[in-house]
């Protein structure tokens, strides 16, 4: 009998961070937005967070978008830092960058990405996974719930979340699934991969909880 195929690391990836995955969607800021109940002040300061954790996320994957453990990697059409500061630009106002500082888990899940970007790109590639996969999977819901919750014309500040038609967005994670699975050329290499993912969901339940305890 010959011997069973080792699951791809995709399929690692979800398994591992599962748990944590169900941990951040059932926490109250992300229970309060999924109801539509989120206070508009607080979801500008979630998107002002994301925007930070984007900014170092997409800094470091193009500055090392030549590097072996990341060149598999389709991320055309994923950026977020863009949509995410028109946004916040029509839903808080030019002036968000200064009211709305990231709170301090972003900025240390920033740092986190800033270091591996220059000590181990690689892994880099476990929060593309965190964050796009995500996106990419839930965005047309929640563009629906943050439109009906701040009364925004139909297309108005949901930029974060529109990857294109279906079949794109279809294609996007598909196309995703595939890069990661040629990311780790060995098994201490995924290893280290998963471990990476499971620490992005932990910083995404410390983020969210920090949120809500913070004044607006």
């Amino acid at each position: 009998m010959g011997s069973e195929r080792a699951p791809s690391l995709s399929l690692r990836l979800r398994e591992a961070t599962r748990q944590l995955h169900g941990e951040v969607e059932r926490s109250a800021l992300m229970q309060q937005l999924l109801r539509g109940r989120l206070a508009r002040a607080d979801y500008c300061r979630l998107l002002s967070s994301l925007h930070t954790i984007y900014a170092a996320l997409e800094s470091g994957l193009a500055e090392r978008a030549l590097h072996p453990g990341l060149a598999d990697l389709p991320l055309a059409g994923l950026a977020r830092c863009a949509a995410l500061s028109i946004d916040l630009e029509h839903l808080h106002g030019g002036r968000w960058a200064q009211d709305l500082p990231a709170a301090p888990a972003a900025r240390a899940y920033a740092l986190r990405l800033q270091t591996l970007a220059a000590t181990d790109p690689s892994l880099l590639a476990a929060h593309a996974y965190v964050r796009y996969l995500g996106d990419l999977n839930g965005g047309q819901a929640l563009a629906r719930i943050v439109a009906r919750a701040y009364q925004l014309a139909p297309g108005q500040a949901v930029a974060f979340y529109d990857f294109g038609p279906p079949a794109t967005v279809a294609s996007a994670i598909t196309g995703l699934r595939a890069g990661l699975d040629r990311c780790a050329p060995d098994e201490a290499a995924a290893q280290s991969l998963v471990a990476e993912a499971v620490s992005g969901f932990e910083r995404h339940g410390q983020l969210f909880a920090e949120l809500l305890q913070a004044p607006a």
